[in-house]
């Protein structure tokens, strides 16, 4: 009996201790907040992108209320929401297996404010299973703030390693902008030179042809030319722009004033990043007088092209446009705007003896062409957390866009970001931040194409 007794009690501990082990254990609370507590508008910026994030992706719709608190300034007249409030409260829905929402502030026009207003929101309510984080209060400020620093999701939207959106990051403003990549197809520099960039984000190529006339240009013209960037050909490198972001050595040079010297281009409009392939285009371009350029384009078959006028605007690096639209679109924020963009897109890599083309996914670029400097920091030397004031003076900031580039994490062996090393932006205003990236992937806590960064703010800029 006392055998049969200790017998059912050992199946009975095996039974529960299986039991626990093989529970999962509960998941921590799912909150929605803001993405930061402060954000700048000042006096060129129109409109605002607001999202509230969660945790983690709901399962089921959520409800959120948001109420609207203006101070200076009137609700209808002088600014908008999208959706529209009522009653002072911004109703608004999570959908089921996201993990955000956002909404739009928009100021009138011809709107001038003296910097002291500002909008605050403040989530009042969520619906179960969704609870209030800690950020649950965003006050926009009518004024360029400067960020003591926050953390941020850089929304890379579907794709994964081949996210569909690349994402310009202010960090002085606690902004994140996300942009379709295949929504452009050429960039028009605004600055003294004259000179047109492929989309490198979506792995374009393109070529010379000797004609000048964009009517005399066939199918026949495109026999046997190979725009493959993908197939690791050293020579690929020669169809895409400068992957260190060299104007002077872009695949169609400098536009000339003489319009016969500026030639026929064949572009391939790019498949990097999981972009569907589209037809090759004929492409033109000539200066617009000294303040712009005409594009000229149409596709291979076609014995007719359109024309598009394009103005430089010193506020911003390029002016985009897309073969799609036939228009000019925004793509990049003006240049005073951000400090870092994280996407796809090509740069090299050696095949053991020549450098080849190759797509990386998850590059950060830095605004070179906006005045942004970085510098690369081992924590070996000095950690992010006592990383002060008192280390800029040896800190050896670059003027170069790939100072972060793809360094900052591993897709092989201990895949995830990088602990060993952060980073520290100096903007074009002088503000300094040091940066790190907290997760990129599954490995590591995060998701592939939603990066997670931290940053804070070591110096403001002198006055």
């Amino acid at each position: 009996m006392k055998r049969i007794f200790s017998l059912f009690f050992v199946l009975a501990f095996v039974s529960v201790f299986s039991a626990c082990k093989e529970s999962d254990p509960p998941l921590p609370d799912n909150l929605v907040q803001f993405e930061s507590a402060e954000q700048g508008a000042d006096a060129a910026t129109k409109e605002v992108t607001i999202k509230l994030k969660l945790t983690r992706a709901t399962d089921v719709a959520v409800p959120v209320v948001v109420q609207v608190t203006p101070t200076g300034i009137a609700y209808g007249t002088q600014f908008t929401t999208t959706p529209a409030a009522t009653g002072n409260l911004l109703n608004l829905t999570i959908p089921a297996a996201s993990s955000e929402v956002s909404f739009k502030l928009t100021k009138a026009d011809n709107l001038f404010l003296n910097g002291s207003e500002t909008v605050g929101f403040t989530i009042t309510s969520a619906a179960s299973p969704v609870i209030l984080g800690t950020t649950k209060q965003l006050t926009v400020k009518f004024t360029s703030i400067v960020s003591d620093g926050t953390a941020l999701t850089l929304d890379g939207g579907t794709g994964g390693s081949s996210a569909i959106n690349s994402v310009f990051a202010d960090l002085s403003n606690n902004e994140a902008i996300a942009v379709k990549r295949a929504a452009w197809d050429l960039g028009f520099y605004s600055g003294t030179d004259f000179r047109v960039i492929l989309n490198n984000t979506t792995g374009a190529a393109a070529i010379a042809l000797t004609k000048n006339d964009l009517t005399q240009v066939t199918a026949a013209d495109t026999v046997g030319l190979v725009l493959n960037v993908s197939n690791f050909d050293p020579a690929g490198l020669k169809l895409i722009d400068d992957v260190s972001g060299d104007l002077t050595k872009t695949v169609i040079p400098s536009i000339s004033a003489t319009d016969a010297d500026n030639k026929v281009f064949i572009i391939n409009r790019g498949t990097g990043g999981g972009v569907a392939a589209r037809a090759w285009m004929k492409v033109r371009v000539l200066r617009n007088g000294t303040t712009g350029y005409t594009l000229q384009y149409a596709g291979i078959k076609e014995t007719t092209f359109k024309t598009v006028s394009i103005t430089k605007d010193a506020t911003y690096n390029f002016q985009f446009v897309s073969f799609d639209t036939g228009a000019t679109i925004n793509v990049e924020p003006a240049k005073a705007r951000w400090d870092i963009e994280w996407t796809g897109g090509m740069n090299k890599t050696s095949d053991g003896t020549n450098d080849i083309p190759y797509y990386f996914a998850d590059q950060v670029f830095i605004n070179t062409l906006g005045g942004v400097t970085a510098a690369e920091l081992l924590t070996s030397a000095v950690t992010y957390d006592a990383y002060a004031e008192s280390n800029i003076a040896t800190t050896t900031f670059k003027n170069d866009r790939m100072v972060i580039g793809s360094n900052w994490r591993a897709t092989t062996g201990t895949v995830g970001v990088k602990t060993d090393r952060f980073y520290v932006v100096k903007d074009a205003t002088g503000n300094i931040y040091k940066l790190k990236f907290v997760s990129f992937t599954s490995q590591d806590g995060g998701e592939r194409g939603k990066p997670k960064i931290e940053f804070k703010l070591v110096k403001k800029a002198a006055v």
